[in-house]
């Protein structure tokens, strides 16, 4: 995948940004060494896919209940770290009928399992502010190692709290995960898709 930068993203956001609202200097953040925690600030992050449907449209979804904690030394992208745990149950893709289809043994099977989870294992080709996370992707009762694309969104300030933020992107073929509903179009094309885009937009509080 190719790496996005959204610099004129920025410049809307920063010019609509409330009082107290300040990015943090390079001496505001954590010191060098020093090992900060965050926690996810659901308020402001979206954690969800798209995946195409009769080969002719994406259709997009989220999940909401999830957790995700990072670590980061300063600003310093080598030494992130990144869990992150989502209740597949949580499922919304705005049809109620087709919500239950994916919780369903056709799909998640989400009785049998609850969760998915990603771990992070190391980070690689740092470019600036873009970067590539590898971790450990479970779902169902499968666990393979995939790289998110990512972006490193800066650190900011907010009243008493300090913030970062991520943007992040991968590409799975679903079947790999024993997600396995095959039905065909008239025509013998999958009315699912199999590559599923598994898109992350995190902003986390410092603890």
């Amino acid at each position: 995948m190719k790496h996005v930068r959204f610099p004129l993203m920025a410049m809307v956001v920063a010019a609509f940004l409330p009082a107290g609202f300040s990015t943090l200097r390079t001496a505001d953040a954590p010191r060098d060494g020093e090992r900060a925690v965050y926690k996810v600030d659901k308020a402001h992050s979206w954690i969800g896919f798209k995946v195409r449907h009769l080969g002719v449209s994406n259709v997009q979804g989220q999940f909401k209940a999830y957790d995700a904690a990072l670590e980061m030394e300063g600003d310093d992208l080598s030494t992130l770290k990144a869990n992150v745990t989502i209740d597949v149950a949580s499922v919304d893709t705005g049809v109620e009928r087709r919500d239950n289809d994916l919780r369903s043994e056709r799909f998640f099977d989400a009785a049998t399992y609850p969760e998915m989870t990603f771990v992070s294992k190391t980070v690689r080709n740092i470019d600036g502010e873009t970067f590539e996370l590898v971790g450990d992707l479970t779902i169902k009762d499968v666990t393979k190692e995939v790289t998110l694309d990512a972006e490193y969104l800066g650190r900011a300030r907010m009243g008493d709290s300090e913030r970062v933020g991520f943007s992040a992107e991968t590409k799975i073929n679903r079947k790999d995960f024993h997600l396995n509903f095959d039905r065909l179009t008239e025509a013998g094309g999958f009315v699912v898709g199999h590559d599923v885009r598994i898109i992350l937009e995190i902003e986390a509080v410092r603890q």
